[in-house]
């Protein structure tokens, strides 16, 4: 049974509303532009725009901006991903209005005054020498570097300190027009609200936002040869990261790799590498695996922090789970256990609501359509310990790249 709405402006904004009973409504304004689309030489422009969004426009400076949502409680905030900007913002739900209000005039009327754009230049450099400081952090971006060489992939969302230094008024304008296409905007909520209301308000704030239907293109990025590479850090821990390009969003192997990653290193200290690793024989604090699907490829990784004199036993123990998959078919308690606890999981996870429709808000996007948890459950279930082997040989092969932080003798 389908428990969402959708409806679709002549611009091209979609309107997508998920019915929930209570006081308080999220909400969430989420394009199709990223990282991944910004021109050569201008690595974190679309970061760069979602900070300026927050600064000035036609009829509001940045306290007004700031205040419009905050003096009524509510919160408001935003991200970049290599693929989407997301704007989101939880409130009472007779603060619709204001904040629907608010999310056209910083979307379509910013003005990215000068003094704005030099201030936070400055904050974002700041934010960029912070998240250089953090080698936990730091090693998952050159990991996708290596991952992603010589394509927008493998570029910092947050851009360089070269790149971030030269970005202008020019660029944004440049990078919107080609990029925030009215067809690849929805804009979400999930809370209690006439359907019909939400879209006469919808189309009173942004029916009149002309259609910009200016064709993308995604470079794909070509082949890869797996590699290994040691760089010496100024640090007390060793960070190790391995992995692979992994499935696109849309790939039929997609639910049964999250299953997979879930199984050997996702949430919970019951996972296949925490027990193996930390619980048996005390060698890392954390370890953990991901699997993120993008528009045309993934990211799979597998990370870990510990001693330097550690290290070695931590990889040797990485390989030898990664093979037992390889080599290996899951039991069929160990399969039914696997997909018990991802279900509970995601079914947990759906009372974390502005995360929620953020997610289908963006399924929206790349699909067009929003399963139902039980279409979700259904797919997880239908995932048998045949294609988890051939997963397994696909993703864990010969080709994986490994990145180590060392620290400093």
């Amino acid at each position: 049974m389908i428990d969402y709405q959708v409806h679709t402006l002549p611009n091209g904004i979609r309107i997508l509303h998920k019915p929930f009973p209570s006081p308080i409504t999220h909400c969430c304004f989420v394009v199709n532009a990223g990282s991944r689309d910004e021109p050569e030489h201008k690595e974190g422009l679309a970061h760069f725009i979602e900070h300026l969004l927050f600064k000035e426009t036609e009829k509001r400076n940045t306290n007004q901006i700031l205040n419009r949502l905050e003096l009524v409680g509510a919160d408001l905030n935003a991200y970049t991903t290599k693929e989407y900007t997301c704007i989101h913002a939880s409130l009472l739900k007779q603060h619709l209005e204001r904040t629907v209000d608010l999310f056209e005039d910083i979307l379509f009327h910013s003005t990215f005054p000068q003094e704005e754009l030099e201030k936070e230049r400055g904050v974002i450099l700041d934010e960029i020498a912070s998240y250089l400081d953090q080698p936990e952090e730091a090693i998952q971006d050159d990991f996708e570097e290596m991952l992603f060489k010589d394509h927008a992939l493998g570029q910092n969302i947050l851009g360089t300190t070269k790149s971030v230094s030269k970005l202008n008024k020019t660029d944004i304008s440049q990078f919107m027009a080609a990029n925030y296409n009215t067809s690849e905007m929805v804009f979400a909520v999930i809370g209690d609200h006439n359907f019909t209301k939400l879209v006469k308000l919808c189309e009173k704030y942004f029916g009149h936002i002309p259609a910009n239907n200016s064709v993308k293109h995604r470079a794909e990025p070509s082949a890869l040869t797996g590699q290994k590479l040691s760089v010496v850090r100024p640090i007390s821990q060793l960070h190790f990261v391995i992995g692979n390009r992994a499935y696109p969003s849309a790939h039929h192997h997609k639910m049964g790799l999250l299953l997979l990653n879930n199984l050997l290193g996702g949430v919970g200290m019951s996972n296949r590498l925490n027990l193996e690793i930390r619980e048996k024989y005390g060698i890392a604090y954390t370890i953990e695996s991901n699997y993120t699907p993008l528009s045309d490829t993934g990211i799979f990784s597998i990370y870990f922090g510990t001693d330097t004199e550690k290290a070695a036993k931590a990889e040797k123990l990485v390989h030898k789970e990664l093979k037992k998959l390889r080599d290996q078919t899951l039991g069929t308690v160990q399969l039914h256990q696997a997909k018990q606890k991802f279900i509970g999981q995601i079914a947990l996870a759906e009372e974390n609501r502005i995360g929620l429709i953020i997610s289908m808000a963006k399924s929206l996007l790349d699909f067009g359509y929003v399963d139902t948890l039980e279409q979700i459950f259904a797919k997880i279930e239908a995932v048998t310990a045949e294609q988890i082997l051939e997963i397994s040989n696909e993703i864990f092969d010969n080709r994986l790249t490994t990145l180590v932080f060392e620290p400093k003798l």
